[in-house]
């Protein structure tokens, strides 16, 4: 299947969507963090949200919107700078509040719109400015405002996230755009993360759902930064029908495999840039699994390696010490056995079939000193394989996270 990369298009490239933002001061005064994302026809909604018990407000409400709505809905409004979770009853009201407004605003209803925020835990929001924000991004609509929204999320994150493509499903050409925010706080089981996904694709509510969680399980699931599942979590995707394509209502229907190829590129790119970004990340790291017992092996074993500190730290370092990755595996769950491990940096063989392998000190080096650090593990006992992807942890990640609230 061919897929067209866009460049520099996002949330608004698919047709029917429109983005508008806003300086609304809740944190920072002079920057963007507040901003709504609209369909300007009907459309249906699927979202992941968080798996962490303790529940940012905006995640609750919106879930209750999309089981009310029955998966209809038309906006999502965002805001940085304050998480809302942790906020009791008041939390919830000024949630509800936000959606209400937001509904106004576009001409909608309140169960049509869904919300998230980003931020700090356990502060209010500022309501009066929040509210006034609301109406200013929805008075700045805007076809072209895909690439503000990207910006309107970001918390640490250096740089925004955003990609669309075009591919051909059921013989129409359809249009995927997706946007994210991500740095810190990153181990999603569904990180802070936010996403969304627009497309003009026609699919069924359901089905929807589906393909958000077969492509959510292949990327966004097997990213990480720092071990932490945020309160506030949230994958969004809105598909309006705008393409023309006949809706897709079944897996078997034509055209729903290149859908959900196209979803998962685009989440996958999303998560990619996520761990490139890690908060005082100098190294992005790739872990692939081959020859696990089955898929779900090789996605414990992968997302252990990436997410342990000492690995983590030893990249940093620039330390070959290839002993952290196979205990990482040993202890993530996965089905295996280590006397039929082959293990790899870049192309520098450690382990062959269990045994530890003399290998060049100078030559690994090589591989460790670069901005990208692949490792390989094959574990030849089947078919299954997996990868993931995170960062290294740096004494930046300490300092910044160290002096959050200030």
């Amino acid at each position: 299947m061919k897929i067209n990369v866009l460049e520099n298009q996002g949330v608004t490239a698919p047709n029917g969507f429109s983005a508008g933002s806003a300086m609304a001061g809740v944190k920072t005064p002079g920057r963007y963090d507040l901003t709504i994302v609209y369909s300007t026809v009907p459309a249906t909604m699927a979202a992941v949200f968080t798996e962490n018990i303790v529940r940012a407000a905006p995640v609750t409400v919106s879930q209750a919107h999309l089981k009310a709505n029955q998966g209809r809905g038309r906006a999502v409004v965002f805001n940085s700078g304050c998480a809302n979770a942790c906020t009791g009853d008041k939390g919830a009201a000024d949630a509800a509040q936000m959606t209400q407004t937001a509904a106004e605003a576009l001409g909608c209803s309140g169960e049509e719109v869904l919300v998230a925020s980003t931020g700090v835990i356990g502060a209010y929001l500022p309501m009066d400015k929040i509210l006034a924000g609301i109406g200013a991004a929805a008075a700045a609509m805007d076809e072209k405002g895909g690439g503000t929204a990207a910006r309107a999320i970001m918390t640490t994150d250096l740089i925004p996230k955003e990609i669309a493509i075009e591919l051909e499903a059921g013989g129409k050409t359809v249009t995927i755009g997706a946007m994210a925010k991500g740095s810190g706080m990153i181990h999603p089981n569904m990180a802070t993360l936010l996403a969304m996904v627009t497309t003009d694709c026609a699919i069924e509510a359901g089905l929807l759902r589906e393909a958000l969680g077969e492509a959510c399980d292949a990327t966004f699931n097997m990213v990480t930064v720092d071990g932490d599942t945020s309160t506030n979590d949230s994958l969004f995707v809105i598909a309006n029908g705008a393409a023309g394509n006949e809706v897709l209502r079944g897996s078997a229907d034509a055209g729903y495999r290149e859908f959900v190829e196209g979803l998962t590129y685009v989440c996958k790119h999303l998560a990619q840039l996520i761990a490139r970004d890690g908060e005082g990340a100098t190294k992005y790291i790739e872990m692939k699994v081959e020859g696990a017992k089955s898929r779900q092996d090789a996605r414990l074993a992968a997302k252990a390696v990436v997410g342990s500190s000492l690995v983590k730290a030893a990249i940093y370092g620039k330390d070959a010490n290839w002993g952290r990755i196979l205990c990482a595996m040993g202890y993530s769950g996965a089905d295996f056995d280590p006397d039929a491990v082959d293990l790899y940096i870049g192309d520098v063989q450690m382990m062959d079939k269990g045994k530890a392998l003399i290998f060049d000190e100078a030559a690994a080096l090589v591989w460790l000193e670069k901005d990208e650090v692949r490792i390989l593990a094959k574990l030849n006992g089947g078919e299954g394989e997996a990868t993931a992807w995170g960062c290294d942890l740096t004494h930046e990640y300490v300092t910044i996270n160290g002096s959050y609230r200030s």
